[in-house]
């Protein structure tokens, strides 16, 4: 036969009397700097290893991007990667600056954002034209990949086929084969974009993620109040 429910003794404390208003103040005071503390710390990880926020600040890659626009860059997208640095310092023995590990593969025609090889404090955006084991050259300003003139959709070209370069790289360049681990970059604009045409190839481990969509955008350039450009509010970068 089943037994009554015995009661429970109440184990609860006795209540403390309330502190005085400074007390309070203090409790709340350090709640306020707790939480601002936590959120700062999830901002820096986000930041880190998540999603970044970039500007524009040039015309390279014109007609997708233009200078003004405020750009996300999904930084996990081609795996785990650990950056340069943590805010400014380094641990010795972290692998900075590498891959972690994998999780999709860098595509041709993907924009990325990198790591400026000839100055690692700058992040450079372009677009990727050359995997591991294609040959890239350019003639007369247009990317001939692997021997065959490439379906640029995305080219963007100001100068006159009259005006190209016989010896200028941005318009005329010799066939290199992208070595393994690397990439081979170029901006939209074929004729204002500082690129791999120039400066050679971009390792792999320094590419920090893609470009995914375009969040706000202005015209700097303009005089007084900049207009904004509401139509390029929430684009995908393609």
């Amino acid at each position: 036969m089943a037994q009554p429910v015995r009661d429970l003794k109440s184990t609860e404390l006795p209540r403390a009397s309330a502190g005085s208003p400074s007390t309070r103040q203090k409790s709340a005071a350090r709640e306020y700097a707790e939480a601002l503390a936590i959120a700062l710390v999830l901002a820096i990880f986000i930041r880190t290893f998540f999603i970044q926020a970039y500007k524009i600040p040039s015309g390279s890659m014109e007609p997708t991007l233009l200078i003004g626009d405020h750009i996300l860059v999904n930084k996990m997208i081609y795996g785990l990667r650990m950056p340069d640095s943590i805010l400014g310092l380094e641990i010795p023995g972290l692998p900075y600056g590498r891959y972690l590990m994998h999780f999709e593969a860098i595509h041709r025609g993907d924009v990325v954002v990198f790591v400026f090889p000839p100055d690692r404090t700058k992040d450079f955006i372009k677009r990727v034209i050359g995997l591991p084991g294609d040959t890239i050259q350019v003639k007369d300003g247009h990317v001939w990949l692997n021997g065959q003139p490439m379906n640029d959709p995305h080219g963007h070209f100001e100068v006159a086929d009259r005006d190209r370069s016989p010896i200028s790289p941005r318009d005329n360049s010799s066939a290199v084969q992208v070595p393994p681990g690397k990439i081979f970059v170029m901006g939209d604009n074929r004729d204002r974009s500082y690129d791999s045409r120039f400066w050679g190839f971009v390792d792999q481990n320094d590419v920090e993620g893609r470009a995914l969509v375009i969040y706000w955008s202005w015209d700097s350039d303009h005089d007084g109040l900049p207009p904004v450009r509401w139509s390029r509010f929430g684009m995908l970068v393609h």
